[in-house]
C-alpha cells in the first residue's frame, strides 16, 4: 500500500452527516487515504476523491466540476442521495458529476471504493 501522505491521497466527504461519515472515514483510510470532512471543496491540492452527500449538501454542486477542474482535476468525483431525492440526483447529473448514485448504492459500494489505494 502506498504511503498515504503523498499529494494524491486525500478524499475530501461533502456532507452533514456526522454519523455517515465515520463509515466513509473508515473505507478512506483502511485504503491509505486520508480523510477530509467539509461543507465546500477546500483550496488546496491533493485529493484524489471529491463525495457529496445530497442530502445534507445539494447546494455544492453548483461549479463544483469547474471547482474540481481548478483545484483537483484528477479526482475522481461521486455524488449520491436518498433514491426519493430525484430532483437532487437529477441536478447532480446535469451539473456534470461524472458519478451519481443513490445513497444504497453508494452505501453498498464503499467497501470497495478506494480498494485501488493512493496512486
Amino acid at each position: 500500500m502506498t504511503d498515504s501522505t503523498q499529494p494524491d491521497a486525500r478524499v475530501v466527504f461533502l456532507s452533514g452527516d456526522l454519523m455517515f461519515a465515520s463509515r466513509v472515514r473508515g473505507a478512506a483510510e483502511a485504503a491509505g487515504f486520508t480523510f477530509q470532512l467539509a461543507g465546500s471543496l477546500p483550496d488546496q491540492s491533493g485529493i484524489a476523491y471529491v463525495i457529496v452527500d445530497l442530502s445534507t449538501r445539494s447546494g455544492a454542486v453548483d461549479g463544483l466540476m469547474q471547482r474540481c477542474g481548478e483545484v483537483c482535476p484528477d479526482a475522481r468525483v461521486i455524488a449520491y442521495g436518498p433514491h426519493v431525492q430525484v430532483p437532487r440526483l437529477e441536478a447532480a447529473k446535469q451539473a456534470g458529476i461524472p458519478a451519481v448514485m443513490t445513497r444504497g448504492e453508494f452505501d453498498r459500494a464503499l467497501p470497495q471504493l478506494f480498494d485501488s489505494g493512493p496512486a
